[in-house]
């Protein structure tokens, strides 16, 4: 099926982050897996290309311009080229942690942070999980104590993404006892004495993404680098959840349709029984399914993009786009494999990178099980 989310500045967007993308990203990619991180320079070098800066406004460096269609054409064009986890520390920078710089930051905070956060030579995370705080974020345990003009913060956080490169974090800590009234989101610097970051964390996929534990012993932040107003910070996490999932779920489409992609030219040209493989019914009937699914759930994410974009999207929208989208991913990753056979399982092809990378997305930004609560409780079913 067509789509109409785009507009022709869209497409021209397009094709410059699709240069770049071949041009610096893919022949270097390989690397980055190995390192098990990517360079800096690849923030600044995309923050060159306004991929930053959305939502910004000119006078601290941004577009000025507030479309959620430009983010999501970063990922769709990553996916295109098997590259996904390498853009996904700048994709998490302007699709996750951008909306609370954007909507917390007073103006002394704005001036300070968004023009480096806009350039990429300021790199974010944001910092929830725990150890043994998973999707509760009513869980927190970080704590933040006051003493004059610092936060005295103890705690730890883990499943960091950015958590290596990031100069600045968005830390959910705890400034009270109530589950809900008690967060509150502090920004932690780099430099920040008692800020340490522990192992970089080795994954079953995504390995050009990096990802970290945070330790926080007596770090002292200067109260002003409070987010917003002491115990609003649940509020901010949740009002922001529903862009991020929508983010993932732009992600699992694109990487699906991918693969989709992969799959198709490869059972056209391998050949069993003298014939190619595509010829076999069961695969015909296997990419069919494949493909319907998938331009559904197109349709639906494009949806809820415009929906994000016009500030109607519900968090009950966004929490279906996310389970349903990363589940087809899922199931369209195992297929693909199946359909390359032993090829499938080998590194070398991009099908077997994209089946590792996919799993995560069933589970961060909400598992699938938290997101059908999120769903079940909008039935008022008792």
């Amino acid at each position: 099926m067509q789509r109409n989310l785009f507009d022709p500045e869209h497409d021209a967007y397009r094709e410059s982050m699709r240069d770049f993308l071949e041009k610096e990203v893919e022949p270097n990619y390989a690397g980055w897996e190995r390192a098990g991180i990517v360079p800096r320079e690849l923030f600044t070098k995309i923050g060159e290309l306004g991929a930053l800066g959305f939502g910004v406004p000119e006078e601290f460096g941004g577009s000025g311009v507030s479309d959620f269609r430009y983010n999501a054409i970063l990922q769709e064009e990553g996916a295109r080229l098997g590259v996904m986890p390498a853009i996904l520390g700048p994709a998490l920078q302007s699709d996750v942690c951008m909306p609370y710089f954007l909507e917390l930051c007073n103006d002394e905070q704005k001036a300070r942070w968004l023009p480096g956060i806009a350039s990429g030579e300021l790199i974010t995370a944001i910092a929830m999980t725990e150890p043994g705080t998973g999707s509760d974020l009513s869980g927190i345990r970080t704590k933040a104590v006051r003493e004059g003009e610092h936060y005295v913060i103890d705690g730890a956080k883990t499943f960091i993404t950015n958590g290596i490169n990031a100069d600045l974090v968005i830390v959910a800590v705890r400034t009270g006892e109530h589950p809900h009234k008690g967060i509150s989101l502090i920004v932690v610097e780099r430099d920040t004495p008692g800020f340490e970051r522990g192992r970089k964390l080795e994954k079953v996929g995504l390995h050009a993404q990096d990802t970290a534990e945070l330790a926080f012993t007596g770090a002292r932040v200067p109260v002003v680098n409070l987010l917003g107003n002491e115990g609003e910070g649940f509020f901010g996490l949740t009002r922001n959840l529903a862009q991020e999932r929508v983010s993932c779920s732009v992600a699992a489409v694109a990487q699906a349709t991918a693969a989709l992609g992969w799959t198709i030219d490869y059972v056209r040209e391998r050949k069993a029984f003298g014939n190619p493989i595509g010829a076999l019914q069961n695969a015909r009937f296997t990419l069919a399914e494949l493909a319907t699914e998938i331009d559904i759930a197109q349709q639906w994410v494009d949806r809820c993009v415009l929906e994000l974009n016009a500030g109607e999207l519900s968090g009950v929208d966004a929490a279906k786009a996310k389970w349903w989208t990363t589940e087809l991913q899922g199931r369209v990753m195992d297929a693909c494999v199946q359909l390359h056979g032993g090829y499938g399982y080998m590194v070398e092809y991009p099908i077997a990178r994209a089946w590792m990378d996919s799993r995560i997305s069933r589970i961060y930004a909400g598992t699938t099980e938290i997101m059908k609560e999120i769903i079940g409780r909008s039935l008022e079913l008792g």
